[in-house]
Protein backbone atom coordinates (compact mmCIF):
# COMPACT_ATOMS: atom_id res chain seq x y z
CA UNK A 1 0.00 0.00 0.00
CA UNK A 2 1.45 3.39 -1.00
CA UNK A 3 1.17 6.40 1.29
CA UNK A 4 3.17 9.34 -0.14
CA UNK A 5 1.64 12.80 -0.56
CA UNK A 6 2.42 14.81 -3.65
CA UNK A 7 5.93 14.01 -4.85
CA UNK A 8 6.77 10.83 -2.89
CA UNK A 9 9.36 11.14 -0.11
CA UNK A 10 12.01 8.55 0.66
CA UNK A 11 14.39 6.78 -1.69
CA UNK A 12 14.21 7.37 -5.45
CA UNK A 13 11.85 5.13 -7.36
CA UNK A 14 10.91 4.39 -10.93
CA UNK A 15 12.88 4.47 -14.19
CA UNK A 16 12.36 8.23 -14.64
CA UNK A 17 14.17 9.31 -11.49
CA UNK A 18 16.35 12.30 -12.31
CA UNK A 19 13.93 13.61 -14.97
CA UNK A 20 12.58 17.09 -14.19
CA UNK A 21 9.27 18.32 -15.60
CA UNK A 22 7.50 21.67 -15.45
CA UNK A 23 3.86 21.62 -16.54
CA UNK A 24 1.48 24.54 -17.10
CA UNK A 25 -1.34 22.11 -17.76
CA UNK A 26 -4.92 21.60 -16.64
CA UNK A 27 -7.81 19.21 -17.26
CA UNK A 28 -6.97 15.64 -18.26
CA UNK A 29 -5.03 15.24 -21.51
CA UNK A 30 -2.66 17.97 -20.32
CA UNK A 31 -1.97 16.53 -16.86
CA UNK A 32 -2.04 12.73 -17.17
CA UNK A 33 1.25 12.54 -19.15
CA UNK A 34 3.10 14.12 -16.24
CA UNK A 35 1.19 12.23 -13.56
CA UNK A 36 2.42 9.05 -15.25
CA UNK A 37 5.95 10.42 -15.21
CA UNK A 38 5.62 11.20 -11.48
CA UNK A 39 4.49 7.62 -10.87
CA UNK A 40 7.73 6.52 -12.50
CA UNK A 41 9.99 8.74 -10.44
CA UNK A 42 10.17 12.04 -12.35
CA UNK A 43 10.08 15.29 -10.39
CA UNK A 44 7.03 17.10 -11.76
CA UNK A 45 6.31 20.72 -10.86
CA UNK A 46 2.75 21.73 -11.69
CA UNK A 47 2.25 25.47 -12.11
CA UNK A 48 -1.08 26.75 -10.78
CA UNK A 49 -2.78 30.13 -10.37
CA UNK A 50 -2.21 31.60 -6.87
CA UNK A 51 -5.16 31.23 -4.48
CA UNK A 52 -7.31 29.62 -7.21
CA UNK A 53 -5.35 26.70 -8.59
CA UNK A 54 -6.37 24.33 -11.33
CA UNK A 55 -10.15 24.63 -11.79
CA UNK A 56 -10.45 20.86 -11.72
CA UNK A 57 -9.59 20.82 -8.00
CA UNK A 58 -13.31 21.34 -7.49
CA UNK A 59 -14.48 18.72 -9.97
CA UNK A 60 -16.41 15.69 -8.68
CA UNK A 61 -15.69 16.11 -4.98
CA UNK A 62 -17.51 13.32 -3.16
CA UNK A 63 -18.53 13.83 0.52
CA UNK A 64 -15.54 13.37 2.81
CA UNK A 65 -13.16 12.68 -0.10
CA UNK A 66 -10.88 14.66 -2.40
CA UNK A 67 -11.73 15.44 -6.01
CA UNK A 68 -11.75 12.20 -8.01
CA UNK A 69 -10.87 14.18 -11.14
CA UNK A 70 -7.96 16.18 -9.74
CA UNK A 71 -6.59 13.32 -7.67
CA UNK A 72 -6.58 10.87 -10.57
CA UNK A 73 -4.84 13.27 -12.92
CA UNK A 74 -2.34 14.98 -10.61
CA UNK A 75 -1.13 12.49 -8.04
CA UNK A 76 2.54 12.54 -7.16
CA UNK A 77 3.29 16.00 -8.60
CA UNK A 78 4.42 19.18 -6.83
CA UNK A 79 2.24 22.29 -6.77
CA UNK A 80 3.89 25.67 -7.28
CA UNK A 81 1.69 28.75 -7.70
CA UNK A 82 2.78 31.52 -10.08
CA UNK A 83 1.03 34.56 -11.47
CA UNK A 84 2.19 34.28 -15.07
CA UNK A 85 0.56 37.59 -15.95
CA UNK A 86 3.35 39.32 -14.04
CA UNK A 87 6.95 39.76 -15.20
CA UNK A 88 8.25 38.27 -11.93
CA UNK A 89 6.03 35.22 -12.28
CA UNK A 90 7.26 34.59 -15.81
CA UNK A 91 10.85 35.05 -14.66
CA UNK A 92 10.43 32.37 -12.00
CA UNK A 93 8.92 30.07 -14.64
CA UNK A 94 11.95 30.60 -16.87
CA UNK A 95 14.26 29.76 -13.97
CA UNK A 96 12.35 26.52 -13.37
CA UNK A 97 12.43 25.69 -17.09
CA UNK A 98 16.19 26.29 -17.23
CA UNK A 99 16.64 23.27 -14.95
CA UNK A 100 13.94 21.11 -16.55
CA UNK A 101 14.05 18.32 -19.12
CA UNK A 102 10.41 18.58 -20.20
CA UNK A 103 7.85 21.39 -20.29
CA UNK A 104 4.16 20.79 -20.97
CA UNK A 105 1.18 23.01 -21.69
CA UNK A 106 -2.35 22.56 -23.05
CA UNK A 107 -3.57 26.15 -23.24
CA UNK A 108 -5.80 27.21 -26.11
CA UNK A 109 -3.57 27.48 -29.21
CA UNK A 110 -1.67 30.79 -29.18
CA UNK A 111 -2.17 31.51 -25.48
CA UNK A 112 1.25 30.24 -24.37
CA UNK A 113 2.99 32.38 -26.98
CA UNK A 114 0.90 35.41 -26.04
CA UNK A 115 1.84 35.01 -22.37
CA UNK A 116 5.57 34.53 -22.89
CA UNK A 117 6.04 30.80 -22.53
CA UNK A 118 5.73 29.51 -26.08
CA UNK A 119 8.31 27.14 -27.51
CA UNK A 120 10.46 29.76 -29.22
CA UNK A 121 10.70 31.75 -25.99
CA UNK A 122 11.55 28.81 -23.70
CA UNK A 123 14.04 27.15 -26.05
CA UNK A 124 16.19 30.30 -25.62
CA UNK A 125 16.28 29.55 -21.90
CA UNK A 126 16.99 25.83 -22.35
CA UNK A 127 18.05 24.53 -25.80
CA UNK A 128 17.75 20.93 -24.56
CA UNK A 129 14.13 21.39 -23.52
CA UNK A 130 11.44 18.99 -24.73
CA UNK A 131 8.35 21.17 -25.12
CA UNK A 132 5.05 19.26 -25.24
CA UNK A 133 1.95 20.99 -26.55
CA UNK A 134 -1.48 19.34 -26.37
CA UNK A 135 -4.31 20.79 -28.47
CA UNK A 136 -7.76 19.79 -29.65
CA UNK A 137 -7.35 19.54 -33.41
CA UNK A 138 -3.58 19.58 -33.99
CA UNK A 139 -1.21 22.41 -34.98
CA UNK A 140 -2.44 22.64 -38.59
CA UNK A 141 -5.79 22.71 -40.36
CA UNK A 142 -8.84 24.96 -40.50
CA UNK A 143 -9.77 24.44 -36.83
CA UNK A 144 -6.28 24.49 -35.33
CA UNK A 145 -6.98 27.64 -33.31
CA UNK A 146 -10.16 26.31 -31.72
CA UNK A 147 -10.30 24.86 -28.19
CA UNK A 148 -10.94 21.14 -27.91
CA UNK A 149 -12.57 18.71 -25.49
CA UNK A 150 -12.87 14.97 -25.08
CA UNK A 151 -16.37 14.82 -26.58
CA UNK A 152 -15.28 16.85 -29.60
CA UNK A 153 -12.47 14.42 -30.36
CA UNK A 154 -14.67 11.37 -29.79
CA UNK A 155 -17.18 12.87 -32.21
CA UNK A 156 -14.61 13.56 -34.93
CA UNK A 157 -12.33 10.56 -34.46
CA UNK A 158 -14.73 7.68 -35.16
CA UNK A 159 -15.03 5.94 -31.80
CA UNK A 160 -18.77 6.65 -31.60
CA UNK A 161 -19.24 4.21 -34.45
CA UNK A 162 -16.96 1.62 -32.87
CA UNK A 163 -19.54 0.80 -30.18
CA UNK A 164 -22.68 1.75 -32.05
CA UNK A 165 -25.80 -0.32 -32.60
CA UNK A 166 -27.37 -0.44 -36.09
CA UNK A 167 -30.44 1.76 -36.29
CA UNK A 168 -29.51 3.88 -33.25
CA UNK A 169 -27.93 7.33 -33.13
CA UNK A 170 -24.17 7.56 -32.80
CA UNK A 171 -23.21 8.77 -29.32
CA UNK A 172 -20.00 9.75 -27.59
CA UNK A 173 -19.16 7.83 -24.41
CA UNK A 174 -18.97 8.77 -20.75
CA UNK A 175 -15.35 7.59 -20.33
CA UNK A 176 -12.79 10.18 -21.49
CA UNK A 177 -11.07 7.95 -24.04
CA UNK A 178 -9.93 10.87 -26.22
CA UNK A 179 -8.26 12.64 -23.29
CA UNK A 180 -6.59 9.49 -22.01
CA UNK A 181 -5.40 8.31 -25.43
CA UNK A 182 -3.89 11.71 -26.19
CA UNK A 183 -2.24 11.76 -22.77
CA UNK A 184 -0.59 8.38 -23.24
CA UNK A 185 0.68 9.40 -26.69
CA UNK A 186 2.01 12.67 -25.23
CA UNK A 187 3.77 10.65 -22.52
CA UNK A 188 5.48 8.47 -25.12
CA UNK A 189 6.27 11.36 -27.45
CA UNK A 190 7.86 13.36 -24.65
CA UNK A 191 10.11 10.49 -23.62
CA UNK A 192 11.07 9.79 -27.25
CA UNK A 193 12.11 13.42 -27.67
CA UNK A 194 13.93 13.32 -24.32
CA UNK A 195 15.98 10.33 -25.52
CA UNK A 196 17.02 12.38 -28.56
CA UNK A 197 17.78 15.47 -26.47
CA UNK A 198 20.01 13.54 -24.10
CA UNK A 199 21.89 11.97 -27.00
CA UNK A 200 22.33 15.17 -29.03
CA UNK A 201 21.80 18.11 -26.67
CA UNK A 202 19.00 19.34 -28.94
CA UNK A 203 15.46 19.75 -27.66
CA UNK A 204 12.32 20.05 -29.73
CA UNK A 205 8.61 20.73 -29.68
CA UNK A 206 6.22 17.77 -29.60
CA UNK A 207 2.66 18.47 -30.72
CA UNK A 208 -0.14 16.05 -29.76
CA UNK A 209 -3.87 16.46 -30.14
CA UNK A 210 -7.08 14.92 -28.90
CA UNK A 211 -8.16 14.29 -32.48
CA UNK A 212 -4.86 12.72 -33.50
CA UNK A 213 -5.03 10.33 -30.56
CA UNK A 214 -8.53 9.18 -31.46
CA UNK A 215 -7.59 8.51 -35.07
CA UNK A 216 -4.62 6.40 -33.90
CA UNK A 217 -6.88 4.53 -31.48
CA UNK A 218 -9.04 3.34 -34.40
CA UNK A 219 -6.10 1.19 -35.55
CA UNK A 220 -6.49 -1.42 -38.27
CA UNK A 221 -10.27 -1.00 -38.36
CA UNK A 222 -9.80 2.50 -39.80
CA UNK A 223 -7.31 1.15 -42.35
CA UNK A 224 -9.83 -1.48 -43.46
CA UNK A 225 -12.60 1.13 -43.78
CA UNK A 226 -10.36 3.38 -45.86
CA UNK A 227 -9.21 0.59 -48.15
CA UNK A 228 -12.76 -0.72 -48.64
CA UNK A 229 -14.15 2.82 -48.82
CA UNK A 230 -17.05 1.88 -46.56
CA UNK A 231 -17.77 1.93 -42.85
CA UNK A 232 -17.58 -1.32 -40.88
CA UNK A 233 -20.65 -3.33 -39.90
CA UNK A 234 -21.39 -2.68 -36.23
CA UNK A 235 -23.52 -4.42 -33.65
CA UNK A 236 -23.16 -7.29 -31.24
CA UNK A 237 -20.82 -9.30 -33.47
CA UNK A 238 -17.90 -8.89 -35.82
CA UNK A 239 -17.70 -11.72 -38.33
CA UNK A 240 -14.62 -11.67 -40.51
CA UNK A 241 -12.36 -13.78 -42.67
CA UNK A 242 -13.24 -16.10 -45.53
CA UNK A 243 -15.48 -19.12 -45.97
CA UNK A 244 -12.38 -21.27 -45.51
CA UNK A 245 -11.14 -19.44 -42.40
CA UNK A 246 -13.99 -17.54 -40.76
CA UNK A 247 -13.73 -15.62 -37.51
CA UNK A 248 -16.18 -14.21 -34.99
CA UNK A 249 -16.07 -11.84 -32.05
CA UNK A 250 -19.47 -11.51 -30.43
CA UNK A 251 -21.24 -10.60 -27.21
CA UNK A 252 -24.30 -12.20 -25.63
CA UNK A 253 -26.33 -11.94 -22.43
CA UNK A 254 -26.82 -14.79 -19.98
CA UNK A 255 -30.13 -15.69 -18.28
CA UNK A 256 -29.70 -12.78 -15.85
CA UNK A 257 -28.86 -10.25 -18.55
CA UNK A 258 -25.13 -10.26 -17.74
CA UNK A 259 -23.04 -9.86 -20.92
CA UNK A 260 -19.98 -11.79 -22.06
CA UNK A 261 -17.80 -11.88 -25.16
CA UNK A 262 -15.85 -14.54 -27.00
CA UNK A 263 -13.57 -14.45 -30.03
CA UNK A 264 -12.21 -17.20 -32.27
CA UNK A 265 -10.84 -17.90 -35.73
CA UNK A 266 -11.29 -20.98 -37.90
CA UNK A 267 -13.76 -23.84 -38.27
CA UNK A 268 -11.95 -26.08 -35.79
CA UNK A 269 -12.18 -23.51 -33.01
CA UNK A 270 -15.83 -22.88 -33.82
CA UNK A 271 -16.65 -26.55 -33.30
CA UNK A 272 -14.55 -26.72 -30.11
CA UNK A 273 -16.22 -23.66 -28.64
CA UNK A 274 -19.77 -24.66 -29.44
CA UNK A 275 -19.14 -28.23 -28.22
CA UNK A 276 -17.76 -26.94 -24.92
CA UNK A 277 -20.87 -24.83 -24.49
CA UNK A 278 -23.15 -27.73 -25.37
CA UNK A 279 -24.52 -25.78 -28.34
CA UNK A 280 -23.01 -27.66 -31.28
CA UNK A 281 -25.77 -30.20 -31.91
CA UNK A 282 -28.47 -27.53 -31.92
CA UNK A 283 -26.41 -25.32 -34.21
CA UNK A 284 -25.65 -28.19 -36.57
CA UNK A 285 -29.35 -29.07 -36.82
CA UNK A 286 -30.02 -25.44 -37.77
CA UNK A 287 -27.34 -25.55 -40.45
CA UNK A 288 -24.59 -23.75 -38.54
CA UNK A 289 -22.14 -26.57 -37.92
CA UNK A 290 -19.75 -24.60 -40.13
CA UNK A 291 -19.30 -20.91 -39.27
CA UNK A 292 -18.15 -20.18 -42.82
CA UNK A 293 -21.67 -20.58 -44.15
CA UNK A 294 -22.68 -17.15 -42.84
CA UNK A 295 -19.72 -15.14 -44.17
CA UNK A 296 -21.48 -14.09 -47.37
CA UNK A 297 -25.07 -13.94 -46.08
CA UNK A 298 -26.52 -11.21 -43.87
CA UNK A 299 -29.68 -13.25 -43.39
CA UNK A 300 -27.71 -16.24 -42.10
CA UNK A 301 -25.73 -13.94 -39.81
CA UNK A 302 -28.91 -12.56 -38.23
CA UNK A 303 -30.33 -16.09 -37.86
CA UNK A 304 -27.19 -17.43 -36.19
CA UNK A 305 -26.94 -14.55 -33.73
CA UNK A 306 -30.60 -14.95 -32.81
CA UNK A 307 -30.09 -18.63 -32.10
CA UNK A 308 -26.98 -17.95 -30.02
CA UNK A 309 -28.92 -15.31 -28.07
CA UNK A 310 -31.44 -17.99 -27.12
CA UNK A 311 -28.80 -20.54 -26.17
CA UNK A 312 -26.70 -18.21 -24.01
CA UNK A 313 -29.88 -17.10 -22.21
CA UNK A 314 -30.25 -20.61 -20.77
CA UNK A 315 -27.27 -20.42 -18.39
CA UNK A 316 -24.98 -18.23 -16.32
CA UNK A 317 -22.20 -15.99 -17.55
CA UNK A 318 -19.59 -17.42 -15.19
CA UNK A 319 -20.32 -20.94 -16.44
CA UNK A 320 -20.20 -19.97 -20.13
CA UNK A 321 -16.91 -18.11 -19.71
CA UNK A 322 -15.39 -21.00 -17.75
CA UNK A 323 -16.42 -23.50 -20.42
CA UNK A 324 -14.99 -21.41 -23.25
CA UNK A 325 -11.74 -20.76 -21.44
CA UNK A 326 -11.52 -24.45 -20.61
CA UNK A 327 -11.63 -25.15 -24.37
CA UNK A 328 -8.85 -22.56 -24.90
CA UNK A 329 -11.25 -20.08 -26.49
CA UNK A 330 -10.76 -16.41 -25.67
CA UNK A 331 -13.70 -15.30 -23.54
CA UNK A 332 -14.45 -12.78 -20.79
CA UNK A 333 -17.32 -11.18 -18.93
CA UNK A 334 -18.13 -7.66 -20.15
CA UNK A 335 -17.50 -5.68 -16.98
CA UNK A 336 -19.09 -2.53 -15.72
CA UNK A 337 -16.60 -0.01 -14.32
CA UNK A 338 -17.15 -1.28 -10.78
CA UNK A 339 -16.79 -4.89 -11.90
CA UNK A 340 -13.57 -3.96 -13.70
CA UNK A 341 -12.20 -2.40 -10.52
CA UNK A 342 -12.76 -5.68 -8.66
CA UNK A 343 -11.63 -8.03 -11.44
CA UNK A 344 -9.15 -10.56 -9.98
CA UNK A 345 -6.57 -9.97 -12.73
CA UNK A 346 -6.86 -6.20 -12.35
CA UNK A 347 -6.21 -6.49 -8.61
CA UNK A 348 -3.47 -9.14 -8.86
CA UNK A 349 -1.49 -6.96 -11.26
CA UNK A 350 -1.93 -3.81 -9.23
CA UNK A 351 -3.81 -2.00 -11.98
CA UNK A 352 -6.09 -0.84 -9.18
CA UNK A 353 -4.60 -0.38 -5.72
CA UNK A 354 -5.31 1.45 -2.44
CA UNK A 355 -3.65 4.41 -0.74
CA UNK A 356 -4.31 6.21 2.51
CA UNK A 357 -5.77 9.72 2.71
CA UNK A 358 -5.03 10.82 6.28
CA UNK A 359 -6.64 14.23 5.73
CA UNK A 360 -9.92 12.46 4.99
CA UNK A 361 -9.40 9.52 7.36
CA UNK A 362 -9.85 6.99 4.57
CA UNK A 363 -8.08 4.37 2.53
CA UNK A 364 -9.37 4.61 -1.02
CA UNK A 365 -9.07 2.64 -4.22
CA UNK A 366 -7.11 4.37 -6.99
CA UNK A 367 -5.51 3.56 -10.31
CA UNK A 368 -2.34 1.55 -9.92
CA UNK A 369 0.39 1.52 -12.56
CA UNK A 370 -0.07 -0.06 -16.02
CA UNK A 371 3.66 -0.92 -16.05
CA UNK A 372 5.77 -3.44 -14.18
CA UNK A 373 9.48 -2.62 -13.98
CA UNK A 374 11.69 -5.33 -12.52
CA UNK A 375 14.32 -2.95 -11.10
CA UNK A 376 12.62 0.44 -10.77
CA UNK A 377 8.97 -0.04 -9.75
CA UNK A 378 6.45 2.76 -9.90
CA UNK A 379 5.19 4.40 -6.72
CA UNK A 380 1.70 5.83 -6.36
CA UNK A 381 1.36 9.25 -4.73
CA UNK A 382 -1.42 11.66 -3.89
CA UNK A 383 -2.23 14.98 -5.50
CA UNK A 384 -0.68 18.03 -3.78
CA UNK A 385 -2.39 20.79 -1.85
CA UNK A 386 -2.38 24.09 -3.76
CA UNK A 387 1.06 25.73 -3.55
CA UNK A 388 2.34 22.99 -1.28
CA UNK A 389 5.82 23.10 -2.82
CA UNK A 390 6.28 26.84 -3.29
CA UNK A 391 8.90 27.32 -0.59
CA UNK A 392 11.01 24.30 -1.50
CA UNK A 393 10.95 25.04 -5.25
CA UNK A 394 11.86 28.71 -4.83
CA UNK A 395 14.56 27.94 -2.25
CA UNK A 396 16.13 25.59 -4.78
CA UNK A 397 16.22 28.51 -7.24
CA UNK A 398 18.08 30.63 -4.67
CA UNK A 399 15.26 32.69 -3.17
CA UNK A 400 15.58 33.50 0.54
CA UNK A 401 12.71 32.97 3.02
CA UNK A 402 12.20 36.74 3.14
CA UNK A 403 12.02 36.99 -0.63
CA UNK A 404 9.52 34.11 -0.75
CA UNK A 405 7.30 35.80 1.82
CA UNK A 406 7.47 39.02 -0.18
CA UNK A 407 6.40 37.19 -3.35
CA UNK A 408 3.55 35.61 -1.44
CA UNK A 409 2.43 38.94 0.00
CA UNK A 410 2.37 40.51 -3.46
CA UNK A 411 0.49 37.48 -4.86
CA UNK A 412 3.21 36.56 -7.32
CA UNK A 413 3.01 33.04 -5.87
Amino acid sequence: MSQPHGSPPGPPHGPLQGVKVVACSTAQAGTVPYMLMADLGAEVVKIEVPEIGDNSRGSTVLPGMPSTYFETNNRGVKSVTLNLKTAEGREILRKLVAKADIFGQNFRPGAAEKNGFGYEELRKVNPRLVYVSVSGYGPKGPNAALPGTDSMAQALGGIAEAYSTPGEKLRTGIVSVADETCAILAFGGALAALTHARATGIGQKVDCSLLGGQVRLMGWTLTTAMWRNRDPVTGQARITGTVERPGISASFNDRDGKPLVFQLNGARHWRSAMTALGFFEALERAGFGDLGIIISSDAKRVELLGLLDELFATGSRDDWVARLRGADIVSAPINTLLEASNDPDVLANGYVTEIEYPKHGKTLKVHGSPWHFSETPAQIGRAPELGNHNDAALAELGYTPAQIEDLRARKII
